[in-house]
């Protein structure tokens, strides 16, 4: 039986209908899927990319903490999206949060989170609009009128756009060209760092231009995944063995080898397949090995933008930290061991 304070005062209701009711255990309960995968975390290599270019940017530690955490919102944020569009299984060696707490509320989860980061946003300008003299198109320093808001929204817009083509692809089974390819990674895994760095470059006396080395460390980073996808242990352990393909996913390496020879669809026909079997998985990987030479051909790719990351920091005055995360992601120390998610 109910109790009186479980039944609304309908007799003086209108004097209570301006605010709904809210509480803290209504808040941990939609929040779920976010804090299940939230305490989960991976191994934070946009934090320590963050944190190597305030070695430049020198912002504050009270706004770089809230970009900080703003930007970890929206990445987990999008990750309960991606995995809910991927049809995954696993992210970080765990079952998917769509499996654990069901399709519809990890969506409203992941939109929630958003417009959480968004109100976290505020406390940057506390109202005001930022002072980022045209960040959007990369130039820095502070004296301007761009509304952080609007920084945000940009890239947020930028990264809907590339997941939008490539679930175009995959659904249509439309091969891209490689340009097609790094225009769709610069807005969907190039778009949060790109944020962090912006609203950093918001928040910071500096006038140099960093957004053109953010960009190269995304494409270089988001092909490096392609690659560790279809040839790393440790990421069949994190996600499943070639995930990509049972994704139906049109990544860099599956991209070349296609192209390679327009004429031989067998990787087409595997992709619309959506396989699971580790046989046609191999099958792929060999002849992306042995066949097309993807894999050599991604290796001289990774090797060039490895370098002219390195050529761009040291044109910027050089940055110890951020040559050591370099580094320590380089495709010789990867190949040892390290599964992280595009930057």
């Amino acid at each position: 039986m109910s109790s009186h304070r479980d039944v609304p005062d309908y007799a003086n209701f209108r004097h209570h209908v301006h605010n709904p009711g809210w509480s803290a255990a209504q808040e941990r309960i939609i929040l779920e899927p976010y804090t299940y995968i939230s305490t989960n975390p991976g191994k934070e290599i946009r934090s320590k990319l963050i944190a190597a270019f305030n070695l430049w940017l020198d912002v504050s530690p009270a706004d770089l903490e809230v970009i900080t955490k703003v930007v970890r919102m929206l990445h987990n944020a999008s990750l309960l999206m991606d995995d809910v569009e991927d049809s995954s299984e696993l992210r970080r060696g765990l079952p998917v949060a769509h499996t654990i707490y069901g399709i519809p509320q990890t969506i409203n989860t992941a939109n929630y989170v958003y417009f959480q980061a968004f109100q976290q946003l505020l406390e940057l300008g506390k109202g005001r609009l930022g002072k980022a003299e045209d960040v959007g198109n990369g130039q820095s320093g502070r004296g301007g009128e761009k509304d952080l808001v609007e920084v945000v929204n940009e890239e947020l817009l930028q990264l809907h756009r590339g997941q939008g083509m490539d679930l175009f692809w995959r659904d249509s089974l439309t091969c891209p060209t490689e340009k097609e390819y790094v225009d769709m990674v610069l807005g969907k895994a190039g778009g949060l760092l790109r944020l962090a760095v912006k609203l950093m470059m918001a928040k910071s006396d500096s006038k140099a231009n960093y957004v053109p080395l953010v960009n190269l460390i995304s494409i270089w980073f988001q092909i490096r995944d392609d690659y560790m996808n279809l040839s790393s242990t440790e990421y069949e352990n994190n996600k499943g063995y070639c995930e990509d393909l049972t994704e139906g996913k049109f990544s860099f390496p599956i991209v070349h080898g296609i192209r390679a020879d327009p004429s031989n669809r067998q990787i087409l026909n595997v992709l619309q397949k959506k396989t699971t079997l580790p046989s046609l998985k191999h099958h792929v990987v060999t002849y992306l090995q042995h066949t097309t030479h993807s894999f050599t051909y991604t290796r001289s790719v990774l090797k060039s933008l490895e370098g002219q990351i390195l050529e761009e920091i040291r044109e910027l005055g050089g940055n110890e930290m951020l040559e050591g995360v370099v580094a320590a992601l380089s495709l010789g120390e990867v190949e040892k061991g390290g599964v992280e998610e595009p930057v």
